[in-house]
């Protein structure tokens, strides 16, 4: 096996994922000067930043519409082309139209990479340690929103086009990861099914593992046979594949009605409301972007050896507990400010672990080879869907319910996923995709 090679592929393929995190942090340090610059309104200024958001659940959406007919590597090329356009046309759009079309195209970007990124890596990863490079994605996410809070750090905000800069600066990352992705082969496993280049795809799979290439493609080949018979290969609402898509919709759903995208989101905001001045509240959102980068770099280490199922549970009993002790805390109202600060960070720690480093392994791994890029976009799709609803949502429902019920909330959800992850998820540690297939698919 030539773990340099897959290890600097899987590398490369993640840095979709900074992108990800980039563009969607980026705008925080930009908001506020572009509502002024603009002159916008309370609601243009929401919309102006919502329709990244937008974008990302039609990029989530038509996300494997290329990536099936065009391949994962070719896909990833217009994928990092639109990321490079999109952050040179935001910072030197010339009017606000034009603004909200290249964060839209932003969107698109992000939507696009959280479905076909992690399919790739999958489909080119030993099966001994997809767990890790594929969330490779996922620290890449989290190290994107840390690197752009720091770039806009370091940009500042004085000067009239500062914004400009904080959005523009995305362009070098963008041209780096259009570049190193020449260096990449297409998805062996791709190439057989949906091109007949076996031989091609063998070449490949030689590089990945040398020793039983062979036996892969046949286990390939085999597999694709046994859909076929069935003529349902490349209908993902088929009955047959009926349980992944449980899977994948109910893990995506899980993973927002945590209410960590209301966190993450509004962070500010829920220190605000337990007494922390707004200096201190910013210092303590600091704290959830370190805090979330560290224990997803733990996770990396862990996701297989103890494997997916593991981490999901011990990340759901935290989860629980946690968002307990938040609601109590709103409940009594006899709580210090940096005690909800510590069940936060705490919470941020148990989500990275489990969730935040799981989702996109677990969702790329279960649905069989002529459907995988379909289950992807729709676990994405319901992500991307649940994650605007509960942007949309926490205010509202913090304002009119309080925090007590509004985390008791969370916290509930999260037993609910506890009896999920208990009752229905399989674990995939150490299998193969077509292993895997087999157990969920061709009973």
């Amino acid at each position: 096996m030539n773990n340099q090679k897959v290890l600097i592929w899987s590398i490369i393929v993640a840095l979709g994922g900074f992108l990800f995190g980039f563009d969607t942090a980026v705008i925080s340090g930009a908001e506020q000067a572009i509502q002024k610059f603009w002159n916008l309104t309370p609601v243009e200024h929401g919309f102006t930043i919502s329709i990244a958001l937008i974008g990302t659940i039609v990029g989530s959406l038509m996300g494997s519409i290329p990536s099936d007919r065009l391949g994962r590597r070719k896909t990833l090329i217009l994928i990092a082309g639109t990321y490079l356009v999109a952050s040179l046309g935001t910072a030197l759009a010339t009017n606000w139209y034009l603004f909200l079309f290249f964060r839209f195209m932003g969107g698109l970007g992000v939507g696009a990479s959280s479905v076909t990124a992690p399919v790739y890596i999958s489909e080119i990863a030993p099966a001994e340690r997809r767990g890790r490079l594929v969330a490779m994605f996922q620290f890449n996410v989290v190290l994107g929103i840390l690197i752009s809070y720091f770039s806009n750090y370091l940009i500042g905000q004085d000067g009239e086009s500062s914004w400009r800069w904080m959005l523009g600066v995305q362009a070098i990352p963008s041209l780096l990861f259009l570049v190193l992705l020449f260096l990449v082969p297409e998805s062996p496993r791709w190439l057989i099914l949906k091109k007949g280049k076996v031989e091609e795809a063998r070449a490949t799979l030689r590089i990945i593992n040398p020793q039983n290439c062979d036996e892969i493609v046949e286990s390939i080949r085999a597999n694709h046979r046994a859909e076929e018979a069935t003529g349902s290969a490349n209908q993902l609402l088929s009955s047959k594949y009926k349980f992944p898509v449980f899977l994948a919709v109910a893990f995506a759903i899980f993973n927002q009605v945590s209410g960590i995208n209301a966190i993450i989101y509004y962070a500010p905001r829920i220190f605000e409301m337990t007494g922390l001045a707004r200096g201190s509240s910013l210092l303590s959102t600091v704290g959830i972007g370190l805090v979330n980068f560290l224990f997803t770099l733990l996770a990396l280490n862990f996701i297989d050896r103890v494997g997916r199922k593991t981490l999901m549970l011990i990340g759901s009993v935290g989860l629980i507990s946690t968002l307990g002790l938040v609601s109590q805390a709103f409940y009594t109202q006899n709580f210090s400010s940096w005690a909800v600060t510590v069940y936060l960070l705490v919470y941020i720690a148990f989500f990275a672990f489990s969730q935040g480093a799981v989702i996109w392994v677990f969702i790329s791994e279960i649905f069989p080879n002529e459907v995988r890029a379909k289950g992807q976009t729709l676990g994405s799709f319901t992500h991307w869907v649940m994650a605007a609803l509960i942007a949309f949502s926490f205010p509202m429902l913090s304002e009119r319910f309080g925090g007590g019920h509004t985390f008791l909330f969370f916290s509930l959800m999260m037993v609910l996923q506890l009896l999920f992850v208990w009752k229905f998820m399989p674990e995939t540690k150490g299998k193969s995709l077509e292993q895997i297939e087999r157990t969920l698919v061709l009973h």
